[in-house]
């Protein structure tokens, strides 16, 4: 049996339960992201030690000074860029790869870059033994986004920013969508923002607090403290 068979076995339950209590309970509906977070072994993506935590809604240290996304706002995101299977998606903070995961699961192809190279190296292996051949990555900083394999349909960045970057707006799509925490450090709002005839409208669907964005556009330009 190949790792990546062995995992989807391990857990199998927990993640049943993870998702009919946290996600499904709390408003998630699209089948298709219910059905990827049901999938992919979050446990994975956390240190051994954690992995006893790995289904509660809450988030988790992953190392470098960062931390896992707690399931239902991985959902609520991904949710949210509506996809279908087609669409190439840039996402702005690899972290432990598994938001990568749930949209290499849901779209053609991700783009995920990461400022912390041993992060990056460590979900790029992590996702290769996993199966996943559609996911690219990067070690750059993300608020300059992929311009060279631009436009993109959907742009995830899970890190709070004081505005979306607009070096990202350049690189979506006619009718592609962004999510992402924008505010300051003590508030933020996560928002979905659509381009449509040149202009983004806006479009507030929850309370959130992420650690900031670091980099040229993000709320600091020292040492990010969670992707």
């Amino acid at each position: 049996m190949s790792f990546s068979q062995q995992a989807l076995l391990a857990n199998a339950g927990q993640r049943r339960k993870m998702v009919e209590d946290h996600l499904v309970g709390r408003g998630i509906t699209d089948p298709r992201v219910l059905s990827a977070m049901r999938k992919v072994p979050r446990h994975l993506f956390v240190e051994e030690s954690l992995g006893h935590r790995a289904y509660g809604d809450h988030p988790l240290p992953i190392g470098e000074n960062q931390t896992i996304s707690q399931p239902y706002i991985v959902a609520v995101m991904t949710e949210a860029l509506g996809l279908t299977g087609n669409e190439r998606i840039l996402e702005i903070g690899t972290g432990c790869g598994f938001q990568s995961a749930i949209l290499a699961e849901l779209a053609s192809q991700v783009f995920t870059i990461e400022r912390l190279s041993v992060l990056s190296k460590k979900a790029r292996g992590l996702l290769g033994n996993l199966g996943y051949s559609n996911i690219n990555f990067k070690v750059f900083d993300g608020s300059y986004g992929w311009r060279d394999q631009s436009p993109f349909d959907g742009i995830l960045i899970t890190a709070g920013a004081p505005e979306i970057p607009s070096a990202l707006i350049d690189q979506l799509t006619e009718g592609g969508k962004i999510v992402a925490p924008l505010g300051d450090l003590e508030s933020q709002k996560l928002v979905v923002a659509t381009q449509k005839d040149g202009k983004l409208s806006q479009k507030v669907i929850g309370d959130c607090k992420f650690v900031p964005l670091v980099g040229k556009s993000g709320l600091t330009s020292g040492r990010p403290g969670s992707i």
